[in-house]
């Protein structure tokens, strides 16, 4: 991105009293390498650190990072402006950490930025600097929610590792700031420096957004209810049953009104969505260890057809079949 090849890619990372380490030095680390590996004659990259004060700050993990530069000295104008962010667990929940200083500079310098990039958290920031208005974005899944509650002009996804949305860059949870600067590095120089990259870091595959941040029954086993329970059990190992309301409703012996308020106060998620994701996550898994066909994976996930399986992973990860196995399947070279 930067307008000559003489001159660095500029990343400025934006820090602040406790953030995770690894939102910083993941990235910083992928970026070094890559400066090594690229091909010659291209612009290195440049990585500074951005802080209200110089000196060291303390991350979550009490290990001290530097601040290079403050908020109020930093002119420059970033080709890759990063940012980190931090999630705290108490008594209500997950808490996304939002630093004023931080949201303020973020504010100043994010709307001429080449590109903004917010690893996990650093969404809220991004967010309350109002950069992400307009933009489909990810982050944590534990602060999803509130990231859409807060910020109903952003469409918040809560699968994907990372999300593009024009200049704005987004990812989910701490180690996935590696696979977003891996992105950031194959968009600017190709698949085959980050994967390199990759490689170096004995990352065993650079994942792609598509790649879920986490499972179905992980994300939904939160109710009290055995019924339903059970329920969801059956219809993990039943895939090819009909798994529609009417069908659910009457296994319940509930009607399907009922059925749907019950299973979504209990979920979270309405049956449909739940069925297409419990199949989904069935077809990945076929994907990534074995070497059936798009066909007889589609029959046995439920999906009506090899089509309809293409449109959820193309709706649902933002990728294709063929790439996703491409990507994940263990016995890849």
């Amino acid at each position: 991105m930067s307008a000559s090849a003489s001159l660095p890619h500029l990343v400025l990372v934006a820090m602040f009293p406790g953030m995770n380490a690894l939102d910083v030095t993941g990235p910083a680390e992928v970026f070094s390498l890559a400066t090594q590996v690229m091909p010659a004659g291209r612009p290195p990259y440049e990585v500074r650190t951005v802080g209200e004060r110089r000196g060291q700050v303390n991350t979550f993990s009490g290990i001290g990072l530097s601040v290079e530069e403050t908020f109020a000295e930093c002119r420059d104008r970033p080709d890759t402006l990063l940012v980190s962010g931090l999630v705290t667990i108490g008594p209500q929940g997950a808490l996304p950490q939002v630093d004023p200083a931080a949201v303020a500079w973020l504010r100043r310098v994010g709307p001429t930025a080449g590109r903004v990039a917010s690893v996990c958290a650093g969404a809220h920031l991004t967010a309350a600097a109002g950069l992400l208005a307009g933009h489909r974005a990810t982050t944590h899944w534990a602060t999803a929610d509130r990231l859409a509650a807060d910020y109903p002009e952003i469409d918040v996804v809560t699968d994907p590792i990372f999300v593009q949305s024009g200049r704005m860059w987004t990812s989910a949870g701490i180690t996935s700031s590696m696979d977003l600067a891996l992105a950031l590095v194959a968009a600017d120089h190709g698949d085959r420096v980050a994967l390199r990259v990759a490689q170096i870091m004995v990352m065993y595959v650079q994942r792609p957004g598509g790649q879920s941040q986490f499972s179905v029954p992980l994300t939904h086993d939160r109710g009290g209810r055995e019924d339903l329970r059970r329920l969801r059990r059956w219809m993990g190992e039943n895939l090819r049953e009909d798994l529609s309301v009417p069908a659910l409703a009457a296994r319940m012996s509930m009607s399907e009104r009922h059925f749907a308020r019950v299973f979504r106060a209990e979920t979270g998620s309405t049956p449909g969505a739940f069925v297409e994701q419990l199949r989904l996550e069935a077809a990945r898994r076929l994907l990534e260890r074995t070497d059936r066909l798009l066909d007889d994976i589609a029959r046995c996930c439920g999906f009506r057809s090899v089509e309809t399986l293409h449109r959820s992973f193309r709706d649902r990860l933002g990728t294709t079949p063929g790439e996703y196995r491409l990507r994940f399947r263990a016995s890849a070279p």
